[in-house]
């Protein structure tokens, strides 16, 4: 059975770091994304002019993005 995703509008305040596919330290930089959750414990953080930039977060980051006010859903 395919997972439920929910997508959120949402803005980066504060630069979020994560572990780019090749290993090296990133930062998802201020501004707007959408967030797409799923139930598998990770979302996929969209972001840049086309969307063309997504890094995978765990819950658990995304949920410190939150309430450290760096990542703050709009809808």
């Amino acid at each position: 059975m395919p997972m439920a995703r929910t997508t959120h509008s949402a803005r980066v305040t504060g630069p979020i770091s994560y572990v780019a596919s090749s290993g090296k330290p990133s930062r998802i930089p201020p501004g707007p994304c959408l967030v797409e959750q799923g139930d598998d414990h990770q979302a996929d953080i969209i972001w840049g002019a086309r969307g063309q930039n997504c890094a995978t977060l765990a819950a658990e980051v995304l949920a410190n993005a939150e309430d450290s006010g760096q990542l703050v859903l709009l809808d």
